[in-house]
């Protein structure tokens, strides 16, 4: 028996054929291959992003680390609100041609961080040779007491900084700032002013305005809304540097302690110079006195804040107010007759001038009895008002800090005497510049100006009348032949017909009464008298000169001859060519008029 074994998986019928199993047939999925130089690029993409990003973290911590260093050499106590922005910008001011009087420049300041310092006993004894004014001891002691910071100096020159470098010393540091220059000197020193430091840091500092019209318009000129716009000012540069030239020449040559001189428009009111001496640069403003009179300061102002009594130039305003009201003409006849006495006091001239003299002849020959008589038929109240109108009552309203202070000075009553002594420049103290105003009011066809100086844009309108053109005329024709007949004869200028009064007034004496040998010597004039444009006044504090074999203190001999000068060096500068016809009468058509009158 034959036995068969099943095999495992295979039929058990032997005669049915077996298929053998076959392995299915796998799927194989092809991918494409990447371009190798896309994936390069990419890659290289990825590193410079990295690179860059890195990069750029550096250059933050760098830029935080390095302004924290820069502002740890800010001073630590700058007044105001720490972090608050220093305006240091200021506007230029300008003359009435555009020529520069202040401006602002880059400077380079000192200061000092002891705690850097390698040797600061060595760097004390370095600055000291730099800056002779610096104490080495001082420093010695201040840059060895731990403190931080310490100023040294605003502004330092080129040659001082290199010094300084040269030290080699790694705390003392410069920063750079604006500051204030005025490129004439002491040109226009009283009428600028001058600046200083408000507050302050290593790299900025505030300008502000001290005194003139830097403080007058301290606002103005640091308002960021004006975009720098200059502050264009009346006074001529060429004008005024004639102005001071011949004042301190004149000062010189009359010994006087003092002077001032006034130039305006006698039909805008703009001062086109205007000058006190003994002056100052501006640049180095002096310190505020601590002992003597302010009046003895180079910092006093004669012009505007000197007020003293005047003298006779007064008269042609009490001679105008008589016209104006009808009390008078030129001609009529004055009681010139003397002593002139009203109560305890005597009223004298400086000289015999007769009995009698003309409203005309009280003018030139500059009669006190005949001006206090007149003043008498005017009476205290009207002439009150008159001198009210041409402001003589009030601070001047000219752009200068210093102005609201300087008020004249008037007699709290106002008896027929003060009447009488005010009619010829006593009893009343005002100031050159009050003086000038006045004059212009009176002797332009008789309206009133207003002081400014600002440089007017166009047309101004006339002010309030003060006295007719006829009476305007009148008193410049007066004042005319006080040049050529009277006391102001040394006046006279050649082509330029001037008119002008003299004034000589004792000094009060702190003591009471009056010196006798100090004088306020004064004259105040108009030219061309014919066609008048500008007035002048020259105001000299205790001249005296010796002439013709005397010592000479009257205005006669001390301030008209430097009036004089003064008109022929500057007539030309301000465009008016000289007269030399001999035979134009310049008040023909008025004088023709008044002798219909009479």
């Amino acid at each position: 028996m034959i036995r068969r074994r099943r095999a495992r998986g295979l039929a058990t019928d032997p005669f049915v054929p077996v298929n053998p199993t076959v392995p299915r047939p796998q799927t194989t999925v092809v991918v494409p291959r990447e371009n190798p130089e896309k994936v390069r690029s990419r890659a290289e993409r990825r590193l410079k992003f990295t690179t860059v990003c890195f990069v750029l973290g550096f250059a933050v911590i760098g830029l935080k680390m390095g302004t924290i260093a820069a502002t740890d050499a800010r001073e630590p106590a700058t007044g105001g609100l720490a972090g608050a922005d220093i305006v240091s910008a200021r506007a230029d001011i300008t003359d009435r041609e555009g020529r520069v009087l202040a401006t602002n420049v880059t400077a380079t300041a000192l200061y000092a961080q002891p705690r850097l310092m390698i040797n600061p006993l060595t760097a004390a004894e370095g600055l000291a040779q730099i800056f002779p004014d610096m104490e080495v001891e001082v420093w010695q002691k201040r840059f060895t007491s731990g403190s931080k910071f310490y100023w040294l100096k605003g502004n330092i020159s080129p040659e001082q900084q290199q010094a300084v470098h040269d030290l080699g010393e790694p705390g003392l540091l410069f920063g750079q700032r604006e500051m204030r220059v005025y490129p004439n000197g002491q040109l226009a020193g009283h009428i600028l002013g001058g600046a200083r430091y408000g507050q302050q840091d290593v790299r900025a500092a505030e300008i502000k305005g001290v005194a003139g019209v830097e403080a007058e318009f301290d606002d103005y000129l640091s308002d960021p809304a004006r975009e720098g716009a200059p502050l264009r000012l009346s006074i001529d540069v060429s004008v005024q540097t004639a102005m001071e030239r011949v004042l301190a020449s004149g000062m010189r040559l009359m010994s006087a302690k003092g002077a001032a001189g006034v130039l305006m428009d006698v039909n805008t009111g703009e001062i086109v110079s205007m000058a006190s001496l003994p002056d100052f640069d501006p640049n180095s403003r002096p310190a505020p006195p601590t002992e003597g009179t302010p009046g003895d300061s180079p910092l006093f102002n004669r012009a505007v804040q000197g007020v003293y009594e005047l003298g006779s130039v007064f008269k042609i305003l009490t001679i105008a107010q008589s016209l104006e009201l009808g009390l008078t003409n030129s001609g009529t006849i004055i009681d010139t007759s003397g002593p002139l006495r009203q109560g305890r006091f005597s009223i004298r001239d400086f000289d015999d001038y007769g009995d009698r003299l003309s409203v005309t002849d009280v003018i030139v020959k500059s009669s006190n009895i005949g001006t206090a008589r007149i003043a008498l038929e005017i009476g205290a109240e009207r002439q009150q008002s008159f001198l009210k109108s041409l402001g003589l009552f009030e601070s001047t309203p000219v752009e200068l800090a210093e102005a609201p202070g300087a008020h004249p000075l008037v007699p709290a009553r106002w008896p027929d005497i003060s009447t009488m002594t005010i009619s010829y420049g006593h009893g009343i103290s005002v100031s050159p510049l009050h003086l000038a105003t006045a004059y212009a009011s009176v002797l332009n066809g008789g309206t009133r100006v207003q002081p400014t100086l600002l440089a007017r844009e166009g047309p101004v309108e006339p002010g309030p009348r003060i006295v007719s053109s006829r009476v305007s005329a009148e008193a410049r024709n007066m004042l005319r032949q006080v040049v050529t007949r009277g006391t102001a004869s040394l006046a006279e200028v050649e082509g330029y017909q001037i008119g002008g009064k003299t004034g000589t007034a004792d000094k009060p004496s702190p003591a009471g009464g009056y010196y006798d040998d100090k004088t306020i010597s004064t004259f105040a004039g108009v030219f061309p008298a014919q066609d008048p444009k500008y007035v002048i006044v020259v105001t000299l504090d205790e001249p005296s000169i010796e002439a013709a074999g005397q010592l000479r203190r009257t205005a006669g001999w001390t301030a008209v001859p430097i009036a004089s000068e003064l008109v022929r060096r500057v007539a030309p500068l301000l465009g008016l060519r000289p007269d030399f016809d001999p035979g134009v009468d310049t008040f023909g058509e008025y004088l023709t008029q008044t002798a219909a009158q009479r």
